[in-house]
């Protein structure tokens, strides 16, 4: 139509209060579960046997949980499940998945120290305290998830962006991406199991000793 006015799009900055200082990097930020949106029904009966295999590792270990213990529980047929997940390790993978999702949400919105609200320290701290625990308590479901569980692009990606994030804020110089990663490596359940199962560290010394670590870097 002549004479019409061109029409104007405003870009609304999205990104949660702690990360809106940030300049845009390369990338958008990836999330675990950055997946095309399924159904309603579909995610409703996925949800049903996620909470379901959450309730028989609690109850029985992650050892003993079967696909026909799940489909049980949760009041569908083994095929269901099997349709749904294709194997035991498709299965284990995606209730670890729901447990990383659930962490990313406690990094970007939940309570300080984890959560916005909290100093940068605080809140590096926290995030060390927080990886080791669930890493520790979950090493049984990462290993039964096999290949499958192994951690996405989007976990490893975001867990370093936040760790670079809180470095920067921290006045850290030096390689941030490098830094970074050495920190998350002690996180990580091999070195873990390393240190908690066959030299014997329990796990207030492993978290003491991440303290001092990140302190150290932090003091360059």
């Amino acid at each position: 139509m002549t004479g019409s006015r061109p029409v104007r799009i405003r870009t609304v900055d999205r990104r949660p209060a702690h990360l809106a200082s940030l300049a845009p990097v390369p990338i958008r930020l990836p999330l675990v579960d950055d997946e095309p949106p399924e159904r309603r029904d579909a995610a409703r009966n996925r949800d049903a046997l996620l909470v379901a295999c959450d309730a028989l590792i609690s109850e029985h270990g992650v050892d003993d949980v079967t696909m026909e213990a799940v489909a049980a529980r949760a009041g569908v047929g083994k095929g269901t499940v099997f349709r749904r997940f294709e194997s035991r390790e498709g299965l284990m993978a995606a209730v670890l998945n729901r447990s990383e999702t659930a962490f990313q949400a406690s990094i970007l919105s939940g309570p300080p120290p984890i959560g916005p609200g909290a100093e940068p320290m605080e809140r590096l701290l926290a995030f060390g305290h927080a990886r080791i625990e669930l890493n520790l308590l979950h090493r049984s479901l990462i290993a039964a998830a096999g290949r499958a569980g192994a951690r996405s692009y989007a976990a490893v990606s975001f867990t370093a962006m936040h760790v670079r994030y809180l470095l920067t804020e921290l006045g850290v110089h030096g390689d941030i991406p490098f830094l970074a990663t050495a920190l998350l490596a002690p996180l990580e359940v091999p070195i873990l199991e390393q240190q908690v199962e066959i030299e014997a560290m329990h796990l207030p010394r492993v978290l003491t000793a991440w303290d001092d670590l990140v302190r150290r870097v932090v003091a360059g």
